[in-house]
């Protein structure tokens, strides 16, 4: 039974508050004067607002799981087609379900059995992951060379504690193309992780690498793949990776700072998107942008109306996302698309699934979803409230 269900079966009126206290001066000196009746009504109070935020928290996380079943389904319809983008998606919300059930927060019977239906989702992704995995390598061997140790839900880190952005950061103005194309990219995450030649040495940094992925005033994917350079990096234990950088502009910034400019920066963005009313193909960088600051620590991103407009943009029959998208690209193609979208990326490895579905923008969804499934569950728990 979902939540909604249940709060159908419960009367608000089975919750008596006691009488008010006095009005006028009477109320004002007996609240001085600590009286025990007017402090039972304000506690009285405040448990039945905690009680009805509860409920209202409690549907969401009901919303947000029946979605990533949906997604579940769809990957499970899928597997032997999905690319590595949609797959490291699906991982990376394998890593947020699996942090959620190791730390629930709450043992009530409504919260429990939302914990049950998460375990479930678990076994199930388990399962398709794996089937998944090894379609890519069987698939793409090389591509998954490169990109192997991203294909394990242990690589991926879980926030521990939040943060916000700031405004102040955000650049004056940004470029109108892309900054640097996907296969430097790539070269540039091979190098962090390892696999840029056979038992090669990792958390390499080339002044190449560096000056691009530190480079500010980037627009759109290559911002939030500046982003991810750095989350990589960080996940993969590599140290230093601003060594030998000379400028004294650039002295005081560590690798959280540029995190912290980028999110800035990519929140400006999104709040761009949403004011334009989602211009052209943004749904996808759109989405990109919540899931990769979201785990990279930054609550702010996780807006209760960001998340109703992402379960909006799931095709409710195939489970997937960026159905429209996909049906556009087959048409007319990827190569006329960018011309018409210099923003857009073409990526390499995209695929148009069955129902015109996009393999990377479900795998974004997907793992953004799970990102505020997490910030959903540690918001009920108080040692994980957002930093000051």
């Amino acid at each position: 039974m979902t939540v909604r269900e249940m709060n159908d079966h419960v009367a608000f009126a089975s919750v008596r508050l006691p009488a008010a206290p006095p009005a006028g001066k009477h109320r004002l000196l007996l609240l001085l004067l600590g009286d025990s009746m007017s402090r039972w009504y304000l506690l009285a109070l405040l448990v039945v607002l905690a009680a009805a935020t509860a409920s209202c928290d409690a549907e969401v996380i009901d919303d947000i799981l029946n979605s990533l079943s949906k997604g579940a389904s769809f990957l499970e319809d899928e597997h032997q087609h999905i690319n590595l983008d949609g797959a490291v998606g699906f991982l990376i919300l394998q890593a947020e379900l699996k942090e959620a059930v190791r730390t629930w927060p709450h043992t009530d019977p409504v919260s429990w059995a939302q914990r049950t239906a998460t375990v479930a989702l678990v076994k199930r992704l388990d399962q398709s992951l794996a089937k998944a995995v090894a379609a890519l390598q069987q698939n793409d061997p090389k591509y998954y060379r490169e990109f192997e140790p991203l294909l394990t839900w242990t690589f991926w880190l879980v926030p521990q504690e939040w943060s916000s952005t700031d405004a102040s950061l955000a650049y004056s103005s940004t470029r109108t193309m892309e900054c640097y194309d996907e296969q430097l990219s790539d070269k540039c995450m091979t190098l962090l992780l390892g696999t840029w030649k056979n038992n090669g040495t990792p958390c390499i940094v080339t002044k190449s690498c560096r000056d691009t992925m530190t480079r500010f005033g980037c627009p759109h994917y290559s911002l939030s793949h500046q982003l991810l350079y750095f989350m990589i990096g960080t996940m993969k234990g590599c140290s230093n990776m601003l060594k030998g950088d000379m400028r004294a502009s650039r002295a005081n910034l560590t690798e959280r700072s540029y995190q912290k400019i980028f999110c800035s920066n990519m929140m400006k963005s999104n709040l761009e998107t949403v004011k334009d009313g989602f211009p052209g193909q943004t749904q996808d960088i759109f989405i990109e942008n919540i899931l990769l600051c979201g785990l990279a620590g930054f609550s702010d991103f996780y807006k209760a109306d960001w998340l109703q407009h992402i379960l909006r943009l799931q095709d409710q029959e195939a489970g997937c996302f960026g159905r429209d998208e996909g049906v556009f690209s087959q048409i007319i193609g990827d190569e006329l698309l960018e011309q018409l979208q210099p923003h857009r990326r073409v990526k390499r490895r995209e695929k148009t699934l069955r129902d015109g579905c996009s393999s990377h923008m479900t795998g974004v969804a997907v793992s953004a979803l799970g990102g505020y499934l997490s910030f959903y569950l540690s918001e009920q728990d108080i040692t994980k409230r957002p930093l000051s």
